[in-house]
């Protein structure tokens, strides 16, 4: 069986798109700001409000690389955090993609293991190639479920 030069771009392609969200979580869960940038375009938007309306909160709209990293370490930075990507449905046209997948969450106090909040969230995501890898340029993120203390979250 003979693989089509088209094909195999695009599963590359796609497979480039999933790693940009994996170096997106990693970057979060490693307090890695190198690896977190990474993931995003210059101009990158984050927009948080859809989760944080159902977890009962306001969280505003994030935009600039540089802008949501700093907010995303410093927010997150007392908590220790695990992020888990599956079901990428990824969508290219050209050098523009589309991502929806889930997005398990969970929080965990640094200083009391015992509390915790976990959240599956689904991703609605854009992407841009930039040279040989992609990156976000937008981020919006709903909640499906959730469950443990939200007072876990009270510092973001």
């Amino acid at each position: 069986m003979t693989t089509s030069p088209s094909f195999a771009q695009q599963t590359a392609d796609k497979l480039a798109v999933v790693e940009a969200l994996h170096r997106f979580a990693a970057g979060i869960d490693l307090r890695d700001k190198e690896l977190l940038a990474s993931s995003l375009s210059e101009n990158a938007v984050s927009d948080f409000r859809p989760a944080a309306a159902k977890a009962g909160f306001e969280y505003p709209v994030i935009e600039g690389r540089e802008t949501i990293v700093s907010a995303l370490l410093t927010s997150l930075s007392t908590l220790d955090k695990t992020h888990s990507i599956s079901n990428p449905r990824v969508t290219i046209i050209g050098d523009i993609a589309c991502v929806d997948v889930l997005v398990e969450a969970q929080h965990v106090l640094r200083n009391d293991g015992t509390r915790h909040y976990l959240m599956k969230n689904r991703y609605d995501v854009e992407l841009a190639r930039s040279g040989d890898i992609w990156v976000i340029t937008r981020n919006t993120v709903d909640n499906v479920w959730r469950s443990g203390d939200l007072a876990v979250l009270s510092a973001i």
